[in-house]
C-alpha cells in the first residue's frame, strides 16, 4: 500500500459487527417462563459453557444439551431444553452496509475474517451467501485458538501476509480489541458501520 495507508490488511469479526441475531422468540419465551430476560445467554456465555463450543471441542446440540443442563433448576429440564435451542438456532442477518465496506477495502487490501465461532460457521456464512467475502477464514473452533489469545491474531495476520502492526483489526469487544492493540495492531471498536467507514477510509478514497 502508499504510505499514507496505515494498514495493509483488515482482519475482522464476524458476530456482532457482520452479523446479528434477532432473540425476539428467546426473550419471550424467557418471559412466559417467568425468567429475566437474558437469563439463558447468560448462562449460555459463561466460559465454562462456551469455551469448548468456540473450541471445536462440542457441537451445537452439545452445547445446547449442556446450557439446559444449567438452566435446569430455574425452569423445568424440557422448558430448559427448549430455550438453550431456541438461542443455539436465533435467526440471524448480515448487515449489508458493513458488507459493502467490506467487499469494497477488499478490492485494495486483504480481508481475513477473525472470529470465536462455532463449527457451523462456514454453513452460516453460505446461508448469508458470504462465502466469497474474505480471502480467509480464522475460526476458532477450526484453529483451536480464540480471542483474546495473541496466537490466533498471529495466525490471522500471516493469513494476510501482513506483519501484526500492518494489520487493522475490528471488532465489537473491547477486550479483544485491546489485545490487538497490545500486539501492536491499529484496533478498532465496533458499534455502527460508521465506525468501520472511518477506519476504512485510507482505502475507501476515490
Amino acid at each position: 500500500m502508499t504510505d499514507d495507508v496505515p494498514f495493509d490488511a483488515v482482519l475482522c469479526d464476524v458476530d456482532n459487527v457482520i452479523r446479528f441475531y434477532d432473540p425476539t422468540e428467546l426473550l419471550a419465551r424467557e418471559r412466559a417462563l417467568g425468567l429475566t430476560e437474558g437469563t439463558t445467554t447468560k448462562v449460555a456465555f459463561a466460559p465454562e459453557n462456551d469455551l469448548p463450543l468456540l473450541l471445536g471441542r462440542i457441537t451445537q446440540e452439545e452445547w445446547a444439551e449442556s446450557v439446559a443442563e444449567a438452566l435446569t433448576g430455574l425452569v423445568p429440564a424440557d422448558q430448559a431444553l427448549d430455550l438453550a435451542r431456541t438461542l443455539a438456532h436465533l435467526p440471524f442477518h448480515a448487515d449489508e452496509t458493513v458488507v459493502a465496506l467490506l467487499r469494497a477495502a477488499r478490492a485494495h487490501v486483504p480481508l481475513v475474517l477473525l472470529t470465536n465461532a462455532t463449527l457451523q460457521l462456514e454453513e452460516d456464512l453460505a446461508s448469508l451467501g458470504l462465502t466469497d467475502l474474505a480471502d480467509h477464514v480464522v475460526s476458532s473452533a477450526r484453529v483451536g485458538l480464540a480471542k483474546p489469545d495473541a496466537r490466533i491474531f498471529a495466525l490471522a495476520a500471516e493469513r494476510a501476509g501482513a506483519r501484526p502492526e500492518r494489520c487493522l483489526f475490528v471488532d465489537d469487544t473491547r477486550e479483544n480489541v485491546e489485545a490487538a492493540v497490545g500486539l501492536g495492531m491499529r484496533g478498532v471498536r465496533f458499534r455502527t458501520p460508521e465506525d468501520l467507514r472511518r477506519a476504512l477510509a485510507p482505502v475507501l478514497r476515490p
